[in-house]
């Protein structure tokens, strides 16, 4: 799909979106206020109190604007000053006790929208529409980094196999080589099938593999073949994560794993390969006491491309 192509899939989506949500409404969520109004309760709710200049930040909206929604919602009762601490000029908002109904009101009704929507989807594209609305949130509003944006979910690093791992090592990896590198079917085809092949091996305690979890789906992985090499060496394999959580540490956290795994089972030494030009993992790997052992031309995969070999020997205070 060409960058055109899904701009516009985006582009649309983000209208209807909208649209459903009832974004196009003169008011919002169940309650007699505009959608600025009840944004401003939530973020009111969700750090305790804000001043009217921090709302101008948060919301982008001009001062005026938020003068005069805050006044209304004085005046309504749903929010009060509170005293500031120090400065007697600064005076937080907070919400009173009919605020804070009106915000559990406005969670309830959202609640309701996102729970009737998703009945509408099956259980695999649940995750997928947490992910993928995460990842476009965070690319917005990474235009504007003074404003302090709430933290995306968790990421949990679990051991073992996963129902749906093989499937997404096979699709995580095909999307990354088939854009960077134009892998195509014969690539996706090997990776799912000596994935499929590792995992009925991981009854073995030499082999282990590592999922990085996100709303419960699978974003990244690793895994350390014990057997595949042989002389006491592990094989470091089907290190990938989805493209929208590149840079966040996972893949160091992922590594540390691994690495930690190959050191108390005694392996003498570590092997992986990958490809030249990966230059943010290549760094990640020596990182972790990598070392370049060689590389070589080849079209292996269908398409010319230089692959190297990493190695690392156990340290020699474990040796």
């Amino acid at each position: 799909m060409s960058t055109a192509v899904l701009v516009d899939e985006i582009r649309s989506a983000s209208r209807r979106i909208v649209r459903e949500l009832g974004f196009m409404d003169p008011t919002l969520a169940g309650t007699a206020y505009s959608a600025s109004a009840v944004h401003a309760l939530l973020e009111i709710e969700r750090r305790g109190s804000m001043t009217a200049a921090q709302l101008v930040q948060v919301l982008r909206l001009e001062k005026s604007s938020i003068s005069r929604m805050v006044g209304k919602l004085v005046g309504a009762g749903e929010l009060m000053e509170a005293a500031g601490a120090g400065d007697g000029r600064i005076k937080p908002l907070v919400l009173t006790a009919k605020g804070t109904q009106t915000v559990a009101g406005i969670h309830a009704f959202a609640r309701d929208q996102v729970m009737a929507a998703l009945g509408q989807l099956n259980p695999a594209e649940h995750q997928a529409v947490a992910q993928g609305l995460s990842a476009y949130a965070r690319g917005l509003a990474a235009r504007h980094p003074d404003v302090g944006e709430p933290a995306d979910a968790p990421i949990e690093i679990v051991t073992g196999y996963r129902p749906g791992w093989i499937g997404r090592v096979a699709e995580m990896h095909a999307a990354h080589y088939s854009r960077h590198w134009s892998f195509g079917q014969f690539f996706e085809s090997t990776v799912a099938a000596g994935a499929a092949e590792f995992a009925g091996r991981l009854g073995n305690p030499r082999n282990q593999a590592w999922a990085a979890l996100r709303h419960g789906r699978i974003i990244g992985s690793i895994a350390i073949d014990g057997e595949d090499l042989g002389d006491n060496q592990a094989h470091l394999r089907w290190f990938i994560l989805d493209e929208g959580c590149r840079g966040g540490g996972v893949g160091r956290r992922l590594l540390g794993e691994a690495v930690a795994f190959c050191d108390k089972a005694g392996f003498a030494a570590t092997q992986l390969w990958t490809l030249k030009g990966l230059d943010a993992a290549r760094r990640l790997y020596e990182a972790h006491g990598f070392e370049l052992a060689k590389e070589e031309r080849g079209t292996q995969w269908g398409v010319e491309a230089t692959e190297q070999q990493f190695s690392r020997r156990r340290p020699s205070s474990e040796a």
